[in-house]
């Protein structure tokens, strides 16, 4: 904790970070993204919102670098960029109660 007390651009790069995550949809993407990669469509039908919203918050998580995205033949299939994510995921939703 001390180093974020002393390092004013890591504490920069957290909260950038952290905005990217501090969308009620984004945290359900992440959330679902943990259990495996899924299609746009796959991540729309689990979370029941319309495909616009679900691809627009795909968008922003990864362009922060959070999602990552393969193409297998006519499907790009989403997961998360760092397998690390998961333990903020579960700290998130632990928080949440």
């Amino acid at each position: 904790m001390a180093d974020l007390v002393r390092d004013s651009k890591k504490a920069v790069r957290i909260a950038y970070f952290m905005r990217a995550v501090a969308h009620p949809i984004r945290i359900r993407v992440l959330a679902i993204l943990c259990e495996r990669e899924l299609t746009v469509t796959e991540i729309t039908e689990a979370l029941g919102v319309p495909q616009a919203i679900v691809s627009q918050q795909l968008k922003i998580l990864r362009t922060r670098e959070l999602v990552k995205v393969s193409r297998r033949g006519l499907y790009a299939y989403y997961s998360l960029a760092r397998s690390d994510l998961k333990k903020l995921v579960c700290c998130i939703g632990k928080c949440g109660k």
